[in-house]
């Protein structure tokens, strides 16, 4: 080199390369899955940031119910995660939408078995699991597929039970034994279940007087640290109330209770049970949420004074009876609530009934009540009414939502 040539200066480096790791893995939270792998071969530095815990701590895992080539990859690329990054998972949300055939279900099911089995043997984090609306009563599920299932969900919630908090198995629609064998698994080994979250509505299937059974009675006597618990009015007894208040009345905040019309709603609770539970549970909050279920007979033996209501959604969907009257409803049931009540939906047909005045009083009586939510006929001038209250401070909304007639629930 000439002594009187200037030094070669080195190529300058993108400033990529000195990006902070806590930038990069930012940069890789927002990427695919695909594109998380053709960034990881740039260098070592994004090959170590690809493999950084916090990018594969949240899943969910899609399986779509019709074949497609857009989907053909879908349980490949499900197990593909699970076993390159599983042992990293707190939170999983598996999905299988609407499937129309055994084939289907068959797939998945095998799927989920070498899936459930990868991560039982990596994992000793999870938190969290939500598996929702599998319907398995469904004709698609054959006994021969269901039963695999069940089998390989139960052996992994035997795996993780020890560490999992929340567990949400809404729509699964088992039999008595079934949902039970499952929720047993919570506490293999152990005295109890450590779940605090449990989201049971729809677990069973439709048509089941699920209060009756003692093995499910039983089986609830596991959770002693319940927060929160989500179930159907059907699974509601006097014994379930009994084992709620000796071994969660410190820990229990919320349940939340849905009532339909096809699920056996007819049993008689005592009020004291309600009360013993509210007394010992002080924190307990109670939502209800009724479908189809309009009368006020039936409301008014499930509705009992005792109970620490937070919130009612009463939805009618085509519920249609001439003779029937939202009227008593609300003038003799639901101001019996007035100091508990926050949240209120309704949503019904009334065209053979003014209830505007009905309604304002209710509104007005219900000092704690700040949500309300109404598709129904009314007055234009029972919204000014309303918001003139709110205006002068006669009553605590801060949520107003009005619609003119009922639709149909989930519409």
């Amino acid at each position: 080199m000439d002594e009187e040539s200037p030094p070669v200066q080195p190529p300058d480096q993108s400033c990529w390369a000195n990006l902070p790791d806590v930038c990069l893995r930012r940069v890789f939270w927002w990427l695919g899955d695909r594109d998380r792998s053709r960034a990881a071969l740039v260098c070592r530095k994004w090959n170590q940031i690809m493999y950084s815990a916090d990018l594969w701590r949240y899943r969910t895992i899609t399986f779509s119910g019709r074949p497609s080539r857009v989907h053909a990859s879908e349980f490949e690329s499900a197990l593909w995660y699970v076993k390159k990054f599983g042992r990293y998972l707190e939170h999983l949300e598996i999905k299988f939408l609407n499937p129309y055939n055994a084939v289907l279900t068959k797939k998945f099911q095998v799927t989920m078995r070498g899936l459930l089995s990868c991560l039982g043997k990596s994992n000793n984090r999870l938190k969290s699991l939500s598996i929702q609306h599998l319907e398995l009563d469904r004709l698609v599920w054959r006994n021969s597929i269901r039963s695999s299932f069940i089998k390989s969900l139960g052996f992994f919630l035997k795996k993780v039970g020890k560490h999992l908090d929340y567990l949400n198995l809404k729509g699964a629609r088992l039999t008595v034994e079934q949902g039970c064998v499952v929720l047993t698994s919570l506490s293999y080994l152990r005295s109890e279940s450590v779940v605090s979250q449990l989201n049971i509505e729809d677990f069973f299937s439709h048509h089941l007087a699920v209060y009756s059974s003692p093995q499910f009675n039983k089986t609830m006597t596991t959770f002693r640290s319940l927060v929160s618990l989500t179930l159907n009015y059907n699974c509601i007894s006097d014994e379930l109330l009994e084992n709620l208040c000796e071994n969660n009345a410190g820990t229990l905040w919320t349940m939340n209770i849905k009532c339909h019309i096809h699920d056996p709603h007819g049993q008689v609770i005592w009020g004291m049970s309600w009360a013993k539970l509210a007394r010992h549970a002080s924190n307990l909050k109670v939502n209800f949420f009724f479908e189809r279920v309009m009368k006020y007979e039936r409301l008014a033996r499930i509705l009992l004074q005792e109970i620490p209501i937070r919130s009612i959604s009463l939805r009618s969907c085509y519920f249609s009876d001439p003779d029937w009257s939202m009227r008593p409803t609300l003038t003799d049931l639901l101001p019996t609530f007035r100091n508990t009540l926050q949240k209120l939906t309704f949503e019904f047909n009334n065209n053979h009934e003014s209830l505007d005045e009905e309604l304002h009083l209710l509104v007005l009586s219900c000092r704690k009540l700040f949500y309300f939510k109404i598709w129904a006929f009314l007055d234009v001038k029972f919204v000014e009414r309303i918001l003139k209250s709110q205006e002068e401070g006669q009553c605590s909304l801060r949520t107003l939502k009005v619609g003119r007639g009922a639709p149909c629930s989930g519409a």
